[in-house]
């Protein structure tokens, strides 16, 4: 079980003391801030002001905009600032200590019973480091399969269909990814019958949701719950 930092703790001691709705996060950098994913893990955001974003603050970040507004309870925020869905990442580096496929277990050991939801915000780094597509593949595979961007992400989906079959899954789908990667997700989502959001004109600053961008994300689920 990943340890969880004490800032994580107060905050689902601050969200709600009624029986609510769990919710687990699996996503890179736009799901990070400092003192709320698992230690060691790299982050993004943090408090210090940046020139190119003006996030700062974790009250202003789409996930905990979103617990607040849905009344979730967050059991934990498995992200990891630049990591990849498949075990390939920038310049062909092995990326198979941080990628989604192996972090994936880690999301459903945070409690004894299964999350209600779990947010899968993943395929950008996939899509920027052009890490290699493959095919949509939904058995079978190989050690290369788990290292192209589309058989990992049917891999994955399947992991959550196979041990968390009774969890909500959504897959939140970034703007401005390359083509092939979007339709995967989607096609990927239809085929194990779980859901996605697409979104669109989402406000950043250097590559990342701004506060205006955090909203926009926040609200685009929100809509969905």
């Amino acid at each position: 079980m990943v340890a969880l930092g004490m800032a994580i703790i107060v905050f689902l001691s601050a969200v709600s003391c009624r029986e609510q709705k769990t919710v687990v996060i699996l996503g890179d950098s736009y799901s990070t801030f400092e003192g709320y994913v698992p230690e060691g893990f790299a982050i993004w955001y943090d408090s210090n002001p940046k020139e190119e974003n003006d996030v700062t603050a974790v009250q202003q970040t789409w996930w905990y905009k979103l617990c607040k507004k849905e009344g979730l309870k967050l059991l934990g925020n498995n992200s990891y600032s630049g990591s990849t869905v498949c075990n390939t990442g920038y310049d062909g580096a092995d990326y198979s200590d941080r990628s989604f496929i192996t972090r994936m277990p880690q999301t459903l050991g945070y409690s004894a019973e299964r999350p209600n939801i779990i947010l899968i915000f993943g395929g950008t780094n996939d899509s920027w480091s052009d890490a290699p597509l493959g095919s949509l593949k939904f058995a079978d595979w190989t050690e290369e399969d788990l290292k192209q961007a589309l058989p990992a992400y049917c891999y994955m989906l399947n992991y959550y269909k196979m041990y968390a079959p009774e969890s909500r899954v959504i897959n939140i789908v970034n703007d401005g990814l390359k083509p092939e990667i979007t339709e995967g997700i989607v096609k990927a989502a239809e085929h194990y019958g779980m859901e996605y959001v697409r979104l669109e004109g989402i406000d950043k600053g250097w590559g990342h949701p701004s506060v205006k961008g955090m909203k926009q994300i926040c609200d685009a689920l929100a809509a969905m719950l």
